[in-house]
């Protein structure tokens, strides 16, 4: 009874935090689909096996996903950041999703398919923007090759030969090492 009792608040907990980022009418239409996906995988495929959990789990994957850093005291005593919650979750799940029966491996894909409509486009747009990075970066560190940043005009020694070393810029533009700078 306490565990219901807890299991039922930290929902609740939930709900409260993503009707605070998203709104209400988001997260009823959150929980609304995957709750009709949940109905019709267990309408065609038998109900056995099939149940709430993967739905909740999918409300916990949008919070861990919006929150991750967020701790919560398991047992009321061991602080837990919500994604190592979510990655325990998601080895639970694909257990289940492996060794279950087909209603239930069905549900855990169905339930879920409500988490990739509302993140799946921020997933694919993050990974998009991460790619395009990445191709920035590559040209720019070709581009800017492994030339030097200081280099002394008499002794050709340069920041890479000693890091110690000093260089000052004369009027003229030129670079000088300390040991070399006009008088």
């Amino acid at each position: 009874m306490v565990f219901l009792v807890v299991y039922l608040w930290f929902l609740v907990w939930i709900g409260d935090a993503l009707e605070h980022a998203w709104g209400a009418f988001r997260v009823t239409l959150f929980y609304f689909l995957g709750m009709v996906g949940v109905t019709i995988a267990a309408f065609f495929f038998g109900g056995t096996g099939v149940s709430a959990f993967a739905l909740n789990s999918s409300l916990f994957f949008a919070f861990a996903t919006l929150y991750p850093d967020v701790q919560i005291y398991v047992l009321f005593i061991l602080p837990l950041k919500v994604k190592w919650l979510a990655y325990f979750t998601l080895a639970m799940l694909l257990i289940q999703l492996f060794g279950g029966p087909l209603s239930s491996k069905l549900a855990i894909l169905v339930s879920f398919l409500n988490y990739f409509v509302f993140f799946g486009p921020a997933a694919y747009a993050n990974i998009r923007d991460r790619t395009a990075t990445d191709i920035r970066r590559r040209k720019f560190d070709k581009a800017s090759g492994e030339g030097t940043l200081h280099r002394c005009v008499v002794c050709k020694r340069t920041e890479k030969d000693n890091p110690d070393l000093d260089f000052r810029v004369s009027r003229n533009g030129e670079e000088y090492c300390l040991d070399h700078l006009p008088k």
